[in-house]
């Protein structure tokens, strides 16, 4: 019953992919090769095998010309476990913003920081600072195991937070990539100093007998093609929703007992939300419990995991490569069942657990050992100085004069921690300073809880805007629901540029994936904790419609809602039909304030100016607009 040794992968139909990383001499190839060619970027067989070494070729769209070479430029994004950015680290990557990228830097939903903007000839110089300051950008993307999350939050008298933290650190050191490429290629072979290895990390890695290893090649898990499609993989605690758990291919969550001790984890697998339009055949899908693992088997059990995707999954069609697609295909039982073979034994019931919520983490906390953590609010995740808002400028001096870690979160915001009491005061003067809101709830809240990728002009998959759109689109549901009354509500709202569902979407209350230019297909009715998916509702809005289209919902919901129940809870209760039934039937109560919104559009800088006052006078921009408006055209 159990193998020695992996089942044969090679196949007569494998996609163009497959072959590339076949050729690649485990990720060195071409891009050793053309990172010496002075050429502004990388060819197409290169740029596959960079995402392993974490970096994506984009242009910048916005500067296309018909007829001129593309503004080519490199995207970096870090392999951070947990969200741990050194404070040494952080240095570095706010100066190589500003030195190679774009001057800002973007905190990633995987708890990782990308840098935009990087020209190819400056790519190695920027990957050898980062991994000379304790970073690393090797699996950040590819067909690997990507970035490992973990409940941001330092509690230090919650010992289940810590095993979470160490786990996270341990899974991803386990499946890490063994190729030698990454140094030889960024720091010319000289492999930087690090912390030695955990042990059984490293044991684990090495121990077989189940098939779950090649032990004649480099790659001893990944084996020469390593994963069909990426594998996202998440730790967290009972409860502690804050990594959106149900999204991954592989759940841990910390199981305890009395004392506080570790005893072992609960696994849950096959979650995903990556699809494409009008591809029914591809879908959004939650995690499935599976099993229950003793501590000391779970290098074993995770490497199980693995081994059956790396096997198993489809390698033809790439829309059809997640874990999710063998789960779904196969079912819960047979996919355990081949985890088990792998793992050599039999796998152990679920432990019970705890409702999942969301947290953030926001604002001043004690972390439960005398000092301090804060928790700041990242409006999209963009680090930036954009006028009264220096938040670039705020966390640069922070870190500089009290050399303090971080966590990123997964919703793009970012906690220091280990902070001293005393050095209190001192930090909120530099927020305060430079404008940075670190009180929760001065944070409007539907931007509070909201996500957007980063899309156009970067996004090379983007049909539509997103980080750019969200701040508008934010203010227009809110003067919705102040119009009806509902000035307290808020949910949780989510935004991508495409259907692969970078933020998330699929798992808001109210969620926007682009669909066409300037148009958005609509989901309704997850849960505010992201516990349970969203439908979709429509396939195509445009953004001028929104009002026409959320304002027959919204009174329905004000109506029909029962006491204390979300938005995304009532849509899912009442159903689709009801929601329709109601919207076609529904006649504004009187026509002032009904009337078709009319839409300008303004230069980007004008908007970024605009942004800036409004912010400063805690005002809405369509009310500085329309003041503003009135006394130029002497209007009372």
């Amino acid at each position: 019953m159990v193998n020695s040794a992996p089942p044969p992968t090679d196949s007569p139909k494998l996609s163009k992919l497959e072959g590339i990383k076949e050729r690649s001499n485990y990720l060195r190839e071409p891009v050793a090769t053309e990172l010496l060619q002075d050429t502004t970027h990388f060819s197409e067989e290169a740029i596959q095998i960079l995402k392993f070494h974490g970096s994506y070729q984009q242009d910048n769209r916005d500067n296309r010309v018909k007829g001129q070479e593309k503004d080519y430029q490199l995207m970096l994004r870090t392999r951070s476990p947990g969200g741990f950015i050194p404070p040494q680290l952080y240095l570095t990557l706010d100066r190589l913003a500003d030195e190679y990228g774009n001057h800002t830097m973007r905190v990633t939903t995987r708890q990782g920081f990308q840098l935009h903007g990087i020209l190819k000839k400056n790519l190695k110089a920027t990957i050898a600072a980062i991994v000379k300051s304790m970073g690393s950008t090797l699996g950040a993307c590819g067909d690997l195991n990507r970035n490992v999350m973990a409940p941001p939050a330092p509690f230090k008298n919650k010992p289940e937070y810590q095993y979470a933290w160490e786990y996270a650190n341990n899974i991803a050191d386990l499946l890490t990539p063994q190729t030698g490429a990454y140094y030889e290629i960024w720091l010319d072979g000289e492999k930087a100093i690090s912390g030695e290895e955990n042990p059984e990390v490293k044991a684990a890695r090495q121990r077989n007998g189940t098939g779950t290893l090649f032990h004649d090649k480099e790659e001893p898990i990944y084996g020469t093609q390593y994963m069909p499609r990426k594998f996202k993989a998440c730790v967290t605690v009972p409860g502690d929703n804050s990594v959106d758990l149900y999204t991954q291919d592989l759940t841990l969550v910390v199981i305890t007992n009395d004392k506080g001790e570790l005893e072992g984890f609960n696994v849950f697998a096959g979650g995903g939300l990556g699809r494409t339009h009008n591809k029914e055949e591809t879908f959004a899908r939650m995690a499935d419990p599976i099993c229950y693992v003793s501590k000391d088997d779970v290098y074993q059990l995770v490497k199980a995991v693995v081994a059956t995707q790396r096997d198993y999954g489809d390698r033809v069609n790439r829309r059809h490569a997640r874990l999710k697609y063998l789960i779904h295909d196969w079912g819960v039982e047979r996919f355990r069942s081949k985890v088990e073979q792998y793992f050599g034994k039999s796998v152990e019931p679920l432990k019970e657990l705890p409702e999942f919520k969301y947290y953030d983490f926001l604002g001043w906390n004690e972390q439960g050992d005398g000092k301090l953590f804060l928790g700041i609010s990242i409006e999209n995740g963009r680090v930036k100085d954009e006028g009264s808002w220096q938040l670039k400028t705020a966390l640069r001096e922070i870190v500089q004069q009290f050399n303090l870690p971080i966590r990123l979160t997964g919703n793009h915001n970012l906690i220091f921690y280990d902070i001293e009491a005393e050095d209190k005061s001192a930090i909120q003067a530099i927020l305060d300073r430079c404008g940075v809101v670190s009180n929760p709830g001065d944070i409007e809240s539907l931007v509070r809880y909201a996500m957007a990728c980063p899309a156009l002009p970067t996004c090379g998959l983007a049909i539509t805007e997103s980080e750019r759109a969200i701040p508008g689109i934010l203010e227009r549901i809110r003067t919705l629901l102040d119009k009806l009354g509902l000035q307290d509500e808020h949910f949780v709202v989510r935004m991508t540029g495409c259907p692969n569902g970078c933020a998330r979407p699929y798992m808001a209350e109210l969620g926007f994936v682009g669909s066409a230019p300037e148009s958005y297909q609509v989901w309704l009715g997850g849960s505010p904790n992201q516990t349970r998916l969203a439908q979709a509702y429509v396939q195509k809005l445009h953004h001028n419609d929104l009002e026409t289209f959320l304002e027959p919902i919204f009174v329905y919901f004000k109506k029909s809602r029962n006491q204390g129940e979300s938005f995304g809870d009532f849509c899912a209760r009442v159903g689709f039909d009801a929601l329709r039934e109601f919207t076609e039937g529904y006649k504004p109560g009187s026509t002032k304030g009904n009337k078709a919104r009319h839409r300008i559009t303004v230069r980007d800088d004008v908007y970024d100016q605009l942004k800036a006052a409004a912010d400063t006078q805690n005002t809405s921009m369509t009310e500085l607009v329309n003041q503003a408006l009135k006394q130029y055209l002497n209007l009372s």
